[in-house]
């Protein structure tokens, strides 16, 4: 409760700061505080609580994923400060809106009512939807923030019909209480219409097939930090909220489990696919990234270890996002487009930033020694161990296939020529790309200090 305190009041402060011409030291002092708040965040790790009659749950589930939203958002925020400094609108709205997205992303894995779930679900939409159309100029823009902006309240309706089913068959809004009634006989129809319900908007919100068809136009005609922030904060944060919806129920319905298993195949298979056929490297992650849902959902298959699972699988997906983000936005930034011959003669013209951008990419394809591959490999033990073997064939295939488009940027940095002169990079690309990146390295060493926080 009190990250989340501190985190609505960081952005309540961002909004005001403009007034008294902190514009300057803003984007310091908002990764400052935020590094505040990640150090309150971690200290609550062992005082599990509940606040307001259950709204607000503080257990290791919600501090752990609290505290990797916490680090991804620091990362966008300070690479916020040159990529908005040319923008007509101020730079504290930037700011301030990440910040609360940040905070309904808190709520999200920190709920304990149907109602605060709802409540942060909307925090986080609302705030993407302001900066996919936040280029009020561009056309693609424009199409984007109405595109998201209007699937995404068809997915809230759909979540939010699902949550009034659900109340209407228990009586209830508060977890607990429904957990409990669900192991029992007798519920109505609509309970398991209800959870249903809300299962197919979480998965409109992660971009799982047959769910994903807003995804590459919305991520093309994005800002690019927008993207950044959909394609790793928000795919985390959604799919660590499904998880904590389902985890309540102490075995999943054999009809849910067929539903996540050719859910989770349809999106591993339609993604990399679809990816292949990209050379806008916004659309190839977009289609990336819906594969990767797929791959997410594998951990909701064996349940008793799906926590720490996903943690390190989200944790690895997310900073090989922001470290190919962060090389990527700078590449493309005063281009007009974001296709792969930007790309042409990187190894040579700044051999850092190509060596990062191979990083990442390797690390979401799965190679050893990115964390990348340590989360595969579990993901695929612990769903053997299930006993899902057809989902774990489809899963290295899908592997194998992503190597494809992932090498199709790889190969433009080394063996095609450079098409500009090099060009000096401002030092925060390097940063954050860099920490992004040694992050993911580390965790790919010594996975037990991510897997071991949630046993």
């Amino acid at each position: 409760m009190n990250t989340l305190i501190a985190i609505s009041g960081l952005g309540v402060f961002c909004l005001i700061a403009e007034i008294f011409n902190l514009r300057k030291l803003l984007v310091p002092v908002a990764v400052l505080g935020l590094l505040a708040i990640l150090g309150l965040t971690i200290s609550e790790f062992n005082t599990p609580a509940s606040f307001y009659n259950n709204m607000i749950v503080v257990n290791k589930f919600s501090v752990a994923f609290s505290s990797l939203f916490i680090i991804l958002t620091i990362f966008l925020v300070a690479l916020s400060g040159d990529f908005y400094k040319d923008h007509p609108t101020k730079i504290s709205d930037f700011i301030a809106i990440k910040i609360f997205l940040l905070a309904g992303a808190v709520a999200m894995v920190s709920f304990g009512n149907l109602s605060m779930f709802f409540l942060g679900i909307e925090v986080l939409s609302i705030s993407l939807y302001i900066l996919a159309a936040s280029k009020r100029l561009d056309v693609k823009s424009n199409e984007a923030g109405m595109k998201y902006f209007l699937m995404g309240s068809f997915a809230s309706g759909i979540i939010l019909f699902g949550i009034c089913l659900v109340y209407g068959a228990t009586g209830y809004f508060d977890m607990a209480e429904i957990y409990d009634l669900s192991q029992g006989a007798g519920l109505p129809v609509w309970f398991p219409i209800g959870i249903t319900l809300i299962i197919i908007g979480m998965l409109f919100k992660i971009a799982a097939a047959p769910f994903h068809f807003w995804a590459p136009d919305v991520y093309e005609g994005s800002p690019s930090m927008t993207t950044a922030t959909m394609s790793t904060l928000a795919k985390v944060v959604a799919m660590a909220t499904l998880y904590k919806l389902l985890s309540g129920l102490t075995t999943l319905s054999d009809k849910v489990e067929l539903l996540i298993v050719i859910i989770s195949i349809l999106s591993m298979t339609v993604g990399n696919i679809m990816a292949l056929r990209q050379n806008n490297v916004k659309r190839m992650l977009a289609f990336s990234g819906v594969s990767h849902a797929g791959f997410m959902l594998m951990a909701l298959l064996s349940m008793s270890t799906a926590a720490s699972t996903l943690l390190y699988y989200t944790a690895a997906y997310a900073l090989a996002g922001i470290a190919s983000f962060a090389v990527i936005i700078y590449m493309t930034k005063d281009k007009g487009n974001e296709d792969v011959v930007n790309f042409n003669g990187l190894g040579k013209t700044n051999p850092l930033l190509a060596a990062i951008l191979t990083a990442s990419l390797l690390s979401m394809a799965g190679i050893p020694i990115f964390s990348g591959f340590f989360a595969k490999f579990m993901l695929f033990a612990n769903t053997m161990k299930a006993g899902y073997y057809v989902v774990v064939i489809a899963a290295v295939i899908n592997s194998i296939i992503s190597v494809g488009y992932y090498f199709k940027l790889i190969l433009s940095m080394y063996t095609k020529e450079a098409s500009e002169d090099k060009k000096p990079v401002p030092f925060v690309y390097y940063a954050v790309a860099v920490v992004a990146i040694l992050l993911n390295i580390l965790m790919g060493i010594y996975p037990s200090f991510v897997t071991n926080l949630l046993n």
